[in-house]
Parts: structure tokens; sequence; C-alpha cells
């Protein structure tokens, strides 16, 4: 463009395509003009031909998708070359799978001793998705979590059990010792003045959202009679699906 003399319309998109485009009438070959582009029209087609997604495109041509630009200006010049790109635009999964292994820890199965731990953490995404900000006291407390609800802000007990009694189902505890930290000393009902909720979940995976006041002064609980307080199932959440039930007889 500076030889031909166009000085400062030299980076002129409009005059760039003056030019380029007398030169396709004098079929003159410009494909080797990149630029500042490392990959050649031809590095291009032989991408958008062999491979399966967008991604890999851009990972062929050496280029980073750091930059939100990089796939727009790619698909830029392969409308200026008239490529069929449709084949790109198929969704990931319907192509070649990625050869990586699946993660170990993906393969591990559910065990019942590690429902204990993970109940709290299973109630705080339940409230989460409903909006509710959740909070973990920082001290030990007699509740374990705090959540801010549309009413208020609720105390929360978090309970599980995975012991399923022949005649009476699912079978929670409901008290506590009145040494947290030694658990030694008989089981007491938790005061329904100072929790609001109680959270459970059973060996099934199955959680109930229940009100204090209609667990007062029990130390035990026999889930069935508390059918109306279920929220819902955890199994999909955890990705349980298909899973052996978490059951432990009495």
């Amino acid at each position: 463009m500076l030889l031909l003399g166009f000085g400062e319309r030299a980076r002129s998109a409009g005059a760039v395509r003056i030019v380029r485009r007398r030169a396709v009438e004098l079929n003159i070959d410009f494909s080797h003009f990149r630029g500042k582009r490392r990959w050649s029209d031809d590095d291009l087609r032989r991408a958008v031909t062999e491979c399966q997604s967008w991604e890999e495109v851009i990972d062929r041509l050496g280029l980073s998708t750091a930059s939100g630009n990089v796939q727009p200006h790619v698909k830029s010049h392969t409308v200026r070359l008239g490529l069929n790109t449709d084949r790109l635009k198929a969704v990931s999964h319907v192509g070649r799978q990625p050869p990586e292994a699946v993660p170990v820890v993906s393969t591990l199965r559910i065990e019942p001793k590690h429902l204990r731990v993970a109940a709290p953490v299973t109630a705080a995404a339940w409230f989460m998705l409903r909006g509710c900000a959740v909070s973990f006291p920082a001290e030990p407390t007699v509740y374990d979590l705090l959540v801010d609800t549309p009413d208020r802000l609720m105390r929360v007990q978090v309970k599980s059990t995975t012991r399923n009694h022949k005649d009476y189902g699912w079978m929670a505890g409901v008290g506590h010792h009145p040494d947290t930290h030694s658990k030694k000393g008989q089981l007491l009902a938790y005061d329904p003045d100072e929790i609001d909720l109680f959270f459970i979940v059973d060996g099934d995976m199955t959680m109930y959202l229940i009100p204090s006041r209609a667990i007062a002064g029990r130390v035990a609980i026999s889930l069935r009679t508390y059918r109306k307080y279920i929220v819902g199932n955890a199994q999909g959440l955890l990705g349980l699906a298909g899973d052996a039930r978490m059951r432990s007889s009495a």
C-alpha cells in the first residue's frame, strides 16, 4: 500500500479492499500476506478441514483463547476464504471424545461413613441454590449454619443418618451431648429457642427441612413421621444416580 502511494491511507480498510480486489482481478496470489499473523491461509484451510471444533482450530494455529477476540478474528478469515465451517459449530460432546482418562477421584464409590461430614455442605448447597446466603460459624455454636432467608436469619442444625430400622425406617438422632467435644453424657434435646430449623439427610440422600418446634423435646425421630417436610433428594446434585443406596441395618 505504501509503495503504491497510498500514504496515510495505507491502513484504511477501504483502500486495502480496493487493492485486494484489483489483485484478484489480475490473478495475483497474495496468500503469503499475513500481516501480524503467524499462520497462513493454507494453515487455516488445513485446520478447518482436519479439526472438530473451533477450540481445536485455534489451538492448531498456535493461538491463545485468553483474548476474547481470537475466535471472531479467525472466523472472519474463514469467511474471507469461503471455508465451510458447519462441522465446527456442533457442540463438542457429539464430536471426538477427549483422549484423557477420567480422573481417578470420579470413580470412587459413595461410602455411608462420609455422609456425616458431607451433610453440612449439602445443606448449604440446597439453601444457596435458592438464593439464600449461608454462613458457617467461625466458633463452635449450637447451630451449624446461619441462613439469610426471605423471612429472617435462620439458625440451622444439620443432621444425617445411615441407620435404617426394619420397622421404623430411617432413624435420626436429633439430640446433643452436654459436652460436644467429648461426646459423653446423656443426650439432650435442643432448645427450640436456639434452633430454628433442622436439615436432615438420610441414607437415601432424601433431604428434610423440619421446624425445630416440630421436633421439640425429642432426641431421636423416625423420619417417616416427617414426610411432609421432605425438600428433595441430593442424588442428582452429588452424582449418586445409579449408585448403591447407602443403607446399613440397625
